[in-house]
């Protein structure tokens, strides 16, 4: 019996949260991507109940607190790893029979051009067209980061961005949207926009 696929999950479901084992067990791009949104947002939710300990933090600083809040042993965050150019993030599911990996743009919120910039970079330069969904994480350190957000997707909506396909579409994280793009490698990419209020 202890040889069989049954026992090791259940010997594996011991072991590892509810949310790591969703990550591990995904069967499909939008399930690792629904079960990262998960994790993703736990590990903002304590960046933002700690942020007094974060305001002197960089761009590289914080997203150094969110990579080591979002790795563990079946998930390897690294920053500045190369993809056409130095990403800021880089997931990689480990000892995963289909290898899933997602990029993230980190920035401090200095306006909408700015998070648009790092829109830029994922998808024009780091981005091949294999990756899971990417996001862009905006670390907002001023008030009415709901206002920000709202104001970046009317933005977005507006100017149509980098093949933007459609309109951006709500999501369930707070403080959150998705966008859909063309492409230059024919695969329509979507990207999460999210901001983690520091204020």
């Amino acid at each position: 019996m202890e040889n069989s696929t049954l026992y090791n999950y259940f010997e594996l479901t011991k072991k590892l949260s509810r949310e790591t084992l969703d990550l591990i067990t995904a069967n499909s791009d939008e399930e690792f991507d629904s079960a990262f949104d998960n994790w993703l947002t736990q590990a903002i939710s304590r960046m933002e109940a700690n942020k007094l300990n974060y305001s002197k933090l960089d761009e590289n600083g914080l997203s150094s607190v969110l990579a080591a809040s979002l790795t563990t042993g079946e998930i390897s965050v690294t920053q500045e790893q190369n993809s056409n150019g130095h990403v800021d993030l880089t997931i990689k599911l480990n000892n995963s029979s289909t290898p899933r990996t997602k990029l993230g743009e980190a920035k401090i919120w200095r306006g909408k051009e700015y998070h648009i910039k790092g829109l830029d970079q994922l998808l024009n330069r780091y981005t091949t067209g294999r990756e899971c969904r990417g996001f862009v994480i905006s670390y907002v350190q001023q008030k009415d980061i709901k206002g920000l957000f709202e104001d970046l997707r009317k933005h977005i909506d507006s100017e149509k961005p980098f093949n933007l396909e459609g309109l951006c579409l709500n999501h369930n994280i707070k403080w959150s949207f998705l966008s859909n793009h063309k492409h230059n490698s024919g695969e329509l990419i979507t990207i999460c926009h999210i901001g983690c209020n520091l204020y």
